[in-house]
């Protein structure tokens, strides 16, 4: 049987956000998630029915992922926390760079073992105090490591499907790392596996053959790179500001994609009415099947 072709990407929620990001499939809920930081809210699709909600923020969010009990870790300014979407309520998890009140935190995944990669960044997108964490359950608690530093502005991780190598950005240099994954967490041989022009490298994720995809800022576009480094066809979006993507559906062939309305001109914004919406479309190769946090 012939694997159809990617479809083109189509507007599922119009809802024009200042700074889209972290678009998030769960697997439990069949349903995704994404934040917009600049309009400090989280929101939910349920693509069987339509349905949408929304949460307030008590500060910026910068990424969500779902927990094992149904409730989701959120990344924001100055740590994680706990929202249970039920109530809507936050609850302080672990507090994240207190010694640093000009950063925050940024974009973030959950590997195979359970274990948050996120990273931080200067608010302000001038000073290198970004650094990249990891942050695993154990009997005591949480425990946050931190593996790398020196970044203005972070973005990804993403895990290969094996766990053995982690992609981040330095997106104002336009470079992708590559790391090294150990069994036990640690991080080693950081090299530049890519450089993104015309734009700056965003949020990666990594299907199930190992292809990164990137969204790209102030590029209009997603870039695909095979695991050797070879760049694929982009893929053209209908905003200037391509944030993340996020593989759902049952057979996680939906891709999902998140955009941005900051720093769009107005001419541009005139040519894409609906940039900072939510879009999706079809592919070929399936993502990877998400992870939850372990709850405890």
């Amino acid at each position: 049987m012939n694997t159809p072709p990617m479809s083109h990407p189509c507007c599922v929620w119009d809802i024009r956000a200042q700074l889209g990001e972290g678009p998030v499939w769960s697997v439990r809920e069949q349903a995704l998630y994404f934040v917009d930081i600049v309009g400090q809210a989280i929101h939910r699709l349920d693509p069987a029915s339509g349905a949408q909600a929304s949460w307030q923020a008590p500060a910026r969010p910068g990424f969500v992922v779902p927990a094992s009990d149904g409730t989701l870790v959120c990344g924001l300014k100055d740590g994680l926390y706990r929202l249970d979407p039920r109530t809507g309520a936050f609850d302080r998890m672990l507090a994240v760079e207190p010694e640093h009140p000009g950063n925050r935190i940024n974009d973030g995944c959950v590997d195979s073992r359970g274990r948050l990669w996120f990273g931080t960044m200067d608010d302000g997108e001038g000073t290198p105090s970004g650094a990249l964490y990891s942050v695993t359950r154990q009997a005591h608690g949480l425990d946050l490591l931190r593996h790398d530093e020196g970044y203005v502005v972070t973005n990804g991780p993403g895990i290969s499907p094996d766990g053995t190598r982690l992609y981040h950005n330095h997106s104002p240099a336009g470079l992708i790392y590559v790391f090294d994954l150990a069994a036990d967490g640690s991080l080693s041989n950081r090299r530049v596996f890519a450089r993104v022009e015309d734009g700056y490298p965003d949020g990666v994720v990594v299907d199930s053959a190992g292809t990164l995809w990137v969204g790209v800022w102030n590029g209009g576009r997603i870039e695909r790179f095979r695991p050797d480094g070879t760049r694929l066809a982009p893929i053209a979006m209908p905003a200037r500001n391509v944030t993340k993507v996020a593989f759902g559906g049952a057979d996680l062939r939906t891709l999902y994609v998140t955009t941005a309305r900051k720093n769009t001109p107005d001419d541009m914004l005139a040519r894409y009415p609906q940039a900072g919406s939510l879009f999706s479309l079809r592919v070929d190769v399936p993502g990877q099947e998400p992870h939850a946090f372990p709850a405890a």
